[in-house]
């Protein structure tokens, strides 16, 4: 499959001397042509800067940045067959939603008419055809994302860039925007290229996705992958909620000597297993109750479904799970 973005030894720093901050510490990354692809991780990881180097708002201090196998190194932005979304969405207040829609085919001297009829088309496919003469002010947050997205596709961009546009609605207007930015991406096949901090939407809506961290990545796979098989124990921690397991808990568990993840919906609580601990903490999640366990300095948790007995805060209890699900990982 063709490469849409290929980062090759990227590195992007800022300042110079001892205060000198290298934001993306030499990331190579391949995101194929027509995926979904997300780029995960805390605030400061570098998954930003990374989307800013391929916008072009950003310039690499070292290596190189193609585009559809175009060293784009030195292209400036409006030049890139690249557009962003962005989270605040930074549409033009005076201007209706459709001229916001038209602005960009506006700059390129497209005629009035015909870029009416374009932003009329992209209004359409984003679920919005009667709204075109309304103002930004009179729109919810989910439409005023629709028109931020309207206005980044109706340049036809080969990739398009989303900082984090989901970011500033509320959990189930977000969850909706999830199935609809999928859907769309499936239906019009251009590479999306996604940035978030939370990982429920890069594991729900990504093809793939890279878990960023200080400056470099720290993992690239699949959501399944990246769930069940984390390489090291950040990625175990950062994403989803894991039980991470230093080298002689993982020992006395029947495991080699070194650190493991063990998710809570693969850990049971049993009257007997191979170890066991006292209760601390109970945590009612709707389906289910998050119960924890201490045994030394660590704690294990494990999920009850709802309507199963719960044990007692302070009552002793031992925990069981399937061998395979206890997934050893390399050194930080």
């Amino acid at each position: 499959m063709t490469a849409a973005v290929e980062f090759q030894s990227v590195s992007r720093q800022f300042g110079t001397g001892p205060g000198a901050v290298r934001a993306v510490d030499a990331v190579d990354l391949t995101i194929a042509e027509g995926s979904f692809f997300a780029m995960l991780g805390p605030s400061g990881s570098g998954k930003t800067t990374c989307l800013r180097l391929i916008s072009g708002f950003e310039q690499p201090s070292s290596g190189t940045i193609r585009i559809f196998g175009q060293d784009v190194s030195t292209i400036p932005p409006n030049r890139r067959n690249v557009n962003t979304v962005f989270q605040d969405y930074a549409l033009f207040p005076h201007m209706n939603v459709r001229d916001n829609v038209a602005y960009g085919l506006r700059v390129k001297g497209m005629g009035r008419a015909q870029r009416h009829a374009k932003a009329e088309e992209m209004l359409a496919l984003v679920q919005l055809p009667d709204y075109g003469d309304r103002k930004p002010g009179q729109l919810s947050g989910g439409q005023r994302q629709r028109v931020a997205l309207a206005r980044a596709l109706v340049n036809e961009p080969r990739v398009l860039l989303l900082d984090e546009p989901l970011g500033a609605l509320d959990l189930k207007l977000r969850e909706a925007m999830q199935d609809e930015l999928k859907a769309l991406q499936q239906r019009l096949g251009i590479t999306f290229v996604f940035v978030t901090h939370d990982q429920h939407e890069a594991l729900s809506m990504a093809d793939s996705l890279a878990v960023f961290n200080q400056g470099r990545i720290a993992q690239i796979g699949t959501p399944a992958e990246i769930y069940d098989r984390p390489r090291t124990r950040f990625v175990a921690d950062f994403v989803g909620s894991s039980n991470v397991l230093p080298p002689a808990v993982t020992q006395a568990m029947g495991g080699p000597a070194r650190w493991a993840s063990l998710r809570p919906e693969h850990t049971r609580l049993a009257a007997t297993g191979p170890l066991s601990g006292t209760v601390t903490a109970l945590r009612y999640l709707g389906a289910a109750t998050r119960v924890v366990m201490k045994t030394g300095d660590t704690e294990i948790a494990a999920l009850v479904p709802a309507g199963h007995p719960l044990p007692e805060p302070g009552h002793s209890t031992a925990i069981a799970f399937d061998p395979k699900d206890l997934h050893v990982m390399e050194d930080e």
